[in-house]
């Protein structure tokens, strides 16, 4: 997993609320063994045709928008059944960072479990992202992990909640086994003094 501490990139706007998991990567996806080629998948359903040609009017088929590494999106974000396939689609297309009003819990977990980043913010802080996004496809936005912030161009700033736990694996891009192994040496200490 590669390092978050503090991301400065685009934006891509999502004005859906309630978006499930089988709208990020609908299960005909789910048959793959690797996370690699994920992304071709992700909204697929919303960016093609029925022959497979893109939509000229989603917002991923937008050049503008090509290169962004966050998406910005209604509330109730990742809902649905607990693919993981999801989280791997949207880190595959290339987005780091997630901001919403709010995430199911089950997608929430999977994501930091995955080093995707969610941010969660009010919901007018929100929608005058997505304003501002829309306006501007250029516009850039701070996500400083370390202080738990948004920032927007013009310096305003907001505060997002993460768990201590998951802010630290994120951080320092290892998953749950990566810090169980980074205490490899402390467990052998441990062990080695215990009388058992």
């Amino acid at each position: 997993m590669e390092p978050i501490q503090k991301l400065t990139a685009r934006a891509v706007p999502l004005r859906a609320e309630n978006v499930d998991t089988d709208q990020i990567i609908p299960a005909r996806f789910l048959t793959a063994v690797t996370k690699e080629g994920m992304g071709d998948g992700l909204f697929y359903s919303w960016r093609y045709t029925r022959e497979g040609e893109p939509k000229p009017d989603f917002m991923l088929n937008d050049p503008a928008y090509a290169g962004a590494e966050i998406l910005i999106a209604g509330r109730n974000f990742g809902s649905g059944s607990s693919r993981e396939h999801a989280v791997w689609a949207l880190t595959d297309y290339g987005f780091r960072c997630v901001i919403t009003p709010g995430f199911a819990d089950i997608f929430y977990n999977n994501s930091l479990k995955n080093g995707l980043l969610l941010a969660p913010l009010p919901e007018d802080a929100v929608n005058m992202l997505l304003d501002l996004v829309e306006e501007d496809p250029t516009t850039v936005i701070e996500v400083d992990l370390e202080r738990q912030t948004v920032t927007l161009p013009d310096g305003q700033e907001h505060h997002f909640e993460i768990d201590p736990f998951r802010k630290m694996c994120l951080l320092q891009g290892v998953d749950d086994l990566g810090y169980l192994q980074s205490k490899a040496e402390a467990v052998a200490v441990h062990e080695a003094r215990s009388p058992y």
